[in-house]
């Protein structure tokens, strides 16, 4: 998608030196662009934690360069596993994550210790990147007629999209998953105006989404979390989309925290409620969504304290009293009775163990 004009991906070697790994610094955004360069696989293990990097899908990418930087340093089998360990650690919702590094592993390992092996981690990263842009244009190519046909029935007048998070390309390598068919929408001509949740504590919503929307020119306004059922019951929200970063086989929605209210919202006020993701972001080894996904809890100081701008640099500043205790889940789930259907690269489907199947046979139990 575009920055200032210019197309621009979320991670890429660097040009002039290919064990560089680029990526955008995203705690900084809006306020400034930090261009960052990843040199070893605890590089690559640290932007994953403190969230320099984030986005089911980028996550998973962002490991499988891990596992190429990790290989710069050795190819060992001990260090590649170890690493690859390190790596699974980082984050433990999103189901990306841990695909991404079994794959480069299982890629890098097929051969014996020495140089090939970085040439294969590095031909692996590369591969998933794309792998991710086809899959991210493909869910915008199947979720965009759900956007046409309501554009349609309101004669051309604005379609009004609820998200929440930011599940555009910022999340993943380009087009993104909720984002991207409204994305392929506004190349259409469609008329569109996207509600944004601010999202709380980290505020993806007001700072990324916000973004990517100004930058591709799409009219938006940034809400606050708890406005969405206000909106739906005024009838000034047509269809929800948002992302996934993990789901189970079942059609239950891991989401950053807050997806859940919407969804209910949305049932309520019989508006359609989309998620949108890759095939990687499915788990099929869980059903059970509510006992099975592992939900990550973060730091209280996320909750207590916000960061802006001031007109000089970026600020932290403290919301609740000093000694308060918090809470911090980043995510809920959202069970398959709220969902309408899942938008995949392989098309649509209910959010039910026979839907997926009939887009992902290959899971079937043998």
């Amino acid at each position: 998608m575009l920055v200032n004009g210019k197309p621009q991906r979320t991670i890429w070697l660097d040009p002039d030196d290919p064990a560089k790994v680029c990526i955008i610094d995203q705690r900084a955004l809006p306020f400034e662009w930090i261009v960052e360069s990843l040199l070893t696989v605890s590089d690559a293990a640290r932007a994953i934690r403190e969230m320099h990097v984030r986005g089911a899908p980028l996550i998973g990418v962002t490991a499988a360069f891990g596992v190429y930087l990790a290989a710069l340093e050795s190819t060992s089998n001990v260090f590649l596993s170890e690493a690859g360990n390190w790596l699974k650690h980082t984050r433990p919702t999103a189901v990306d994550l841990f695909y991404a590094v079994d794959r480069a592993l299982r890629a890098v390992l097929a051969i014996p210790e020495g140089p090939d092996r970085v040439r294969i981690a590095r031909n692996t990263a590369l591969e998933m990147a794309e792998e991710s842009v086809r899959s991210c244009r493909q869910i915008g190519t199947h979720g965009l007629p759900l956007i046409r046909k309501i554009s349609q029935e309101k004669g051309g007048g604005p379609v009004h999209i609820l998200t929440h998070c930011n599940a555009g390309w910022l999340a993943c390598i380009d087009y993104g998953t909720a984002l991207s068919p409204i994305y392929l929408a506004q190349e259409e001509g469609i008329s569109m105006h996207i509600w944004v949740d601010e999202t709380r504590p980290r505020n993806q919503g007001a700072r990324l989404t916000a973004f990517e929307l100004e930058q591709q020119g799409i009219p938006y306004s940034v809400i606050v979390d708890n406005a969405g059922g206000h909106l739906m019951q005024q009838g000034m929200v047509d269809l929800v989309l948002v992302g996934s970063d993990r789901t189970t086989l079942h059609g239950d929605v891991a989401n950053k925290i807050g997806t859940y209210l919407k969804a209910l919202a949305a049932f309520d006020n019989q508006v359609p409620f989309y998620v949108a993701l890759p095939g990687t972001s499915i788990d099929p080894s869980l059903t059970d969504g509510m006992r099975t996904i592992p939900v990550e809890q973060r730091g209280a100081v996320e909750v207590k304290s916000i960061e802006g701008w001031d007109g000089r640099k970026r600020t932290e500043v403290l919301l609740t009293p000093s000694n308060t205790p918090a809470v911090n889940y980043g995510f809920d789930i959202t069970p398959a009775r709220l969902v309408t259907g899942l938008i995949t690269e392989r098309g649509i489907c209910r959010a039910s163990e026979e839907g997926i199947l009939t887009l992902f046979p290959e899971w079937k139990s043998p």
